[in-house]
């Protein structure tokens, strides 16, 4: 091995041989399978820290798996992106100073998927860095040939059932993209803005109600004014008129429950065209829809001729300029409001009246007596996890599952763009429309005559369409394929707690109609990556973290250009560019795959956000050096140990200590994988290596590998306890560790005395065999744990009396018989782990003045006299304190600052409440050993 660990000289290596040599592929045959499916990243994308943790969490799943025998399968591909990637195309045609209606549909669809073929891999490229061992001989991709006919054919089914209807319903509007988007592509933030009071006057009497709005445009659109039917002060204007402001109508005053009494004037006007909840009172009392807006925003020609062909902002300030001008603005307030904005565009989105495609979720039966979608798709969904068919990981997101699907609305499947799964339905002359997989389809399946002109719908459907059907269309569904019969239903989803309606229940809707069982046994959510101090990551705050930055490295200049790439804001760059100096002055180090997968895995607590340190992949970082040098004297010291012994073994304390040390380990990792309490496993493994075999089990081996005159057997039982309990960590580790695990166990593997191609197919270890001899190894479990409790009081009270490393200390130990016995008998380690001159058992009543520590029934003294200048330790003792009583003051003074206490952070806060109360203990520690001088020196 390499003299320094190196993980760019190892993890491409391997990934490309794993790869090559097929080892990710399953074996398709024994009686217990195992598969997951990748949530398909957008082909467009590239790797982002959500990513990189949900495909850790899926690996370490999967290579576990693997090596507990079963037949695994980590189902693999990319969805289509519809949005998203036409608008990376449509940015390279309008570079080219084209559109893509310059090109026509057919035309841009073959750019596309120019683009897909050319540049559409990165992402798939990037996990393979993080060490993804999917089966990319099985890649699918949403728009493939045999993803595109379950498309339609789950479509034409649901068509055919009446589970599919087409209309004119409200939705979300992106005015920019022209197209309806989904909940989830909708991002509203606080921004600042007006209320407007508008007087509207009643039709047959003098006087007024007074309405505020945000929006006031949308008032050519209003059919009404609601107040609450409680209101006193309105009861007796509902069912009179009032005059809409600036247009020639009449609208009614109604009473609903809606109405907010305390809010505002307590009257609301109603647009039931262009607000959500505008649109369910207006269906409540058969209000009309009046839509005052075109696809792009603009004011069409429902509305005044004098608005006609305004931008909607546009309008807004003529509005209001007319109302004042009428006396009908009775003021102007400043106000913040949420406004909802594409994520893609940035644009304010509209809620937008418009004929879409729907599946029936909500009702009960359909006209002519069959089951609607309630009876045949929603609530088998929601029986799926009630049932326990499903489990939800943590349990608490099943009520949440629950409450979205008894409340659920009809899903808007159809968008606006070209890129996509075209509507499989044609239209004849009268509008009556047939769907089916082609238009011969529908001739054939309709019994069309063949001069009968159709028409193709032109919308796409919405992407999470095929998503939904990922966990069987992609085993090969419709088709009876082996892999759908072998595979699925699937095992676990590892899934981010925002898709759980968008995609997670959808495929439990889907899965259950159209492949016969639930797509999955288990859901395993988690939170979402947020930087270190708990705030999401953005482009806007500068601490966005690129996976491959922390794999690779970066140096300061390219991570600035980075975070403020595109930012329009010279201001905002500029402060980013300053937080990034600070936060990062030599760029960030290569830590390696293994590394950030330890990272994410140490961090991966039940149902909560991560936040995310990369100090802690320093850490780790230093974990895989510590593994890696801790091999290097394992081989060292090995070399030339014969595969088998050859010779008679024997086994020594430390050695049946460190063999039941690591049978607990993997019994632990064992049950922290089944609960998926992934950060157990990483601190389980940090332990037992860095802690019980690095820091300790070596260090008890050196003696017996240094002392030439060592019985032969004992000293072959500890090269064969340092290998095989080696060999047997690095594939407990490997699922969290792949490429430095590989690296080693290479080399360490047949001297232990196992063999094979790689350790992603070496048996998963037993505890069972490292955990034997009962009797004996209780006794020696009790002998080195006394030991090491020992070193540690002892290193502690050198420690705390600020003696030299190297210093030889006597020790003085006070305790029963079983206690000496056991501790006697391993002075000689004791001697040298923890640098002792000499040990002497004296009773506590005779012991001098000494640093003391108790270990259970033991007690540990270093005696002061000769050891220490109590004068100096004094000195230097107080400045210690009074470092530390100026840390206090400054955190006591931040923290009774309101305007910190107030604005900052809670984490920041939290944070800072820690420091003060973490200096107050050291203070306290220092003080009472600054005492314990004093009297030393008196």
């Amino acid at each position: 091995m390499d003299k320094n660990y190196d993980p760019a000289a190892i993890e491409q290596r391997w990934y490309d041989q794993w790869e090559r040599a097929g080892h990710f592929k399953p074996s398709g045959t024994g009686k217990d399978p195992f598969c997951i499916v990748i949530p398909p990243p957008n082909v467009t994308g590239s790797l982002h820290m959500g990513h990189a943790f949900n495909n850790t969490v899926m690996d370490l799943l999967i290579r576990h798996a693997r090596m507990c025998g079963r037949d695994t399968l980590w189902q693999v591909g990319t969805d289509h992106a519809g949005i998203a990637t036409q608008m990376v195309v449509e940015r390279q045609l309008a570079a080219e100073g084209k559109s893509r209606h310059d090109l026509g549909r057919e035309a841009f669809l073959e750019r596309v998927w120019q683009w897909k073929a050319e540049s559409g891999g990165a992402i798939t490229r990037q996990l393979r860095r993080l060490g993804a061992s999917c089966d990319w001989s099985r890649e699918r991709f949403t728009m493939d040939a045999g993803l595109s006919k379950a498309v339609s054919e789950v479509f034409v089914r649901l068509h055919e059932q009446g589970l599919i209807y087409r209309g004119k319903r409200l939705v979300n509007w992106d005015p920019v993209l022209q197209t309806a988007i989904s909940d989830l592509e909708v991002v509203s933030e606080e921004e600042q803005g007006h209320l407007w009071h508008i007087r509207y006057p009643l039709a047959d009497s003098d006087g007024h109600l007074t309405v505020a709005t945000t929006r006031p445009e949308t008032l050519l659109g209003d059919t009404a004014v609601a107040v609450h039917p409680d209101d006193e002060r309105y009861r007796h204007l509902i069912g009179r008129m009032v005059k809409l402001p600036l247009c020639d109508r009449q609208i009614p005053v109604i009473a609903d429950d809606y109405v907010d009494p305390a809010f505002g004037t307590g009257c609301l006007k109603i647009t039931p065209a262009h607000d959500f909840n505008d649109y369910a009172v207006g269906e409540r009392h058969g209000l009309p829809r009046i839509n005052v807006l075109t696809p792009d925003a603009r004011i069409n020609d429902a509305a005044p001729a004098a608005y006609q062909g305004l931008d909607r902002y546009q309008a807004r300030k003529r509005v209001v300029a007319d109302l004042e001008a009428a006396g009908l603005l009775e003021s102007v307030k400043d106000h913040t409001l949420m406004v909802p904005r594409g994520d893609r565009t940035g644009a304010a989105v509209e809620p937008y009246l418009t004929d879409q495609w729907y599946v029936d979720l909500t009702r009960e039966t359909q006209p002519d007596g069959r089951p609607g979608g309630l009876a045949a798709i929603t609530r088998p969904a929601l029986e799926a996890v009630r049932s326990g068919s499903i489990k939800l990981i943590p349990d608490n997101w099943e009520k949440t599952y629950a409450q979205w699907l008894e409340n659920i609305e009809d899903w808007c499947i159809s968008r606006q763009i070209w890129w996509g799964h075209r509507i499989p339905v044609w239209y004849g002359p009268d509008g009556k429309d047939y769907s089916g997989h082609d238009e011969a389809d529908v001739r054939a399946r309709h019994a069309l005559p063949a001069d009968l002109p159709l028409r193709q719908d032109e919308d796409v459907l919405d992407t999470w369409f095929s998503s939904a059907l990922w966990p069987f269309s992609t085993l090969g569904w419709p088709e009876p394929t082996p892999e759908l019969k072998r595979y699925y239903p699937t095992d676990v989803l590892v899934t981010g707690f925002d898709i759980i309606f968008f995609w997670v229940a959808r495929m439990v809707m889907m899965g259950l109609p159209f492949a016969g069982e639930v797509p999955f046994r288990t859901v395993y959510v988690h939170g979402l990556v947020r930087d270190h101090e708990g705030q999401k990551m953005s482009k806007s705050k500068g601490n966005v973290l690129d996976p491959l930055d922390i794999i690779d490295g970066v140096d300061l200049d390219t991570l600035i250009a980075k975070r403020t790439a595109g930012l329009m804001q010279p201001q905002m760059a500029k402060k980013i560019e300053q937080a990034t100096r600070k936060q990062f002055p030599q760029g960030i180090p290569a830590y390696g795959t293994d590394a950030l997968r330890f990272t994410f895995a140490s961090q991966a607590t039940l149902g909560r956000d991560i936040k995310f340190d990369l100090a802690r992949c320093e850490g780790y970082r230093n974990f895989c050096t510590k593994l890696w040098n801790a091999a290097r004297f394992v081989l060292m010291n090995t070399e030339g140990m014969p595969s088998l012994p050859a010779e008679p073994v024997r086994y020594g304390p430390a050695e049946r200590w460190i063999r039941r040390c690591l049978a607990e380990t993997i019994t632990k990792v064992d049950a922290a994988i089944a609960e998926y309490r992934l950060d157990y496993v990483a601190s389980a493994l940090y332990e037992f290596a860095w802690g019980e075999y690095c820091d300790w089990y070596i260090e008890l081996a050196k003696p017996v590998l240094q002392e030439p005159d060592a019985d032969p057997a004992h000293t072959l039982g500890v090269r064969r306890t340092l290998v095989e309990v080696l060999e047997a960590l690095l594939r407990l580790a490997h699922p969290l560790i792949p490429f430095i695990t590989e690296e080693i166990w290479q080399q360490v593997a047949p001297r232990a005395g196992r063999g094979g191609d790689t350790i992603m197919l070496a048996a998963w270890p037993s505890a069972l065999d490292f955990d034997q001899d009962a009797q004996e190894t209780a006794e020696a479990v009790a002998q080195i744990s006394l030991l090491v409790e020992v070193v540690r009081a002892v290193r502690n009270l050198r420690a705390e009396l600020n003696l030299p490393p190297g210093q030889a200390v006597p020790v003085l130990l006070s305790g029963d018989g079983d206690l000496r016995t056991r501790l006697e008998r391993n002075e000689h380690l004791l001697r040298r782990l923890a640098r002792v001159a000499s040990v002497e058992w004296v009773s506590d009543a005779a012991a001098p003045q000494a640093a003391t520590a108790l270990v259970g029934d033991l007690t540990v003294r270093l005696p002061l006299h000769g050891l220490v200048d109590a004068s100096a330790e004094m000195d230097r003792l107080g400045r210690e304190i009074a470092k530390l009583e100026q840390a206090i003051s400054r955190a006591e003074a931040r923290l009774a600052n309101p305007a910190f206490v107030d604005k900052a952070p809670p984490e920041v806060v939290d944070t800072e409440r820690a420091r003060l109360a973490e200096f107050a203990d050291q203070r306290a520690t220092l003080a009472a050993q600054r005492e314990r001088m004093a009297t030393l020196a008196g």
